[in-house]
């Protein structure tokens, strides 16, 4: 299976030139940080928030979330709210180590008040995401939450159905399971919470 390219409006087709011109993840990150592609996003976010990759060596596996919230924003990094809190607790339980990950989002920049990100936001942001998994080249990604699942898999998927094993994607495995916030909406004994446990648990045994 390969990705569909987003269909691209101009800022969405200067956003992917100007990524895939970065030579490395340091000029990437440069570049990224004053992208003003989303007019309503750039106006009310603190940071951009470009993601965390390991300080020594290639990451094991990579987490990819949806956008940033309001800690993040602040901060610049991703997940490292009430999400990040429960991500790094249920990746130790799975036997993963989060410093031997990279935690990245679809979008990079906070939507006001945590909205979903709207499609033409996710279009534009896409040309940083796909640079990024290029450079990092690494063969496992967690899409957490619906909004990261299709945009690996496609529009029509549905969660429920596609978690619980690994789909491959442009030479990668890709485990679509449920963001941190669905299992700490659901509750700790949520059915959410259980099968991202399980899916990070699954994804530990492959790597």
């Amino acid at each position: 299976m390969a990705l569909r390219p987003p269909r691209l409006d101009a800022a969405a087709d200067e956003v992917a030139r100007t990524a895939a011109a970065a030579p490395d993840w340091t000029a990437l990150a440069d570049v990224a940080r004053s992208c003003v592609a989303c007019p309503e996003l750039a106006a009310t976010r603190q940071h951009v928030v470009v993601g965390d990759v390991p300080t020594g060596g290639r990451p094991r596996f990579v987490v990819v979330g949806e956008a940033p919230g309001a800690t993040e924003d602040e901060t610049g990094r991703p997940f490292v709210g009430r999400s990040g809190a429960l991500l790094d607790q249920l990746l130790a339980e799975a036997g993963l180590d989060r410093g031997q990950a990279a935690v990245l989002n679809i979008v990079k920049c906070r939507p006001p008040g945590n909205r979903t990100p709207k499609t033409p936001e996710v279009a534009r942001c896409s040309g940083w995401l796909r640079r990024q998994l290029d450079l990092l080249d690494v063969p496992v990604v967690v899409a957490l939450g619906l909004s990261s699942a299709k945009w690996f898999l496609g529009p029509r998927t549905k969660l429920a159905e596609a978690r619980g094993r690994a789909h491959q994607v442009d030479g990668r495995a890709v485990w679509a399971t449920y963001h941190p916030s669905a299992a700490i909406r659901f509750g700790p004994n949520g059915a959410p919470r259980a099968a991202l446990l399980a899916d990070l648990t699954a994804v530990a045994g492959t790597l």
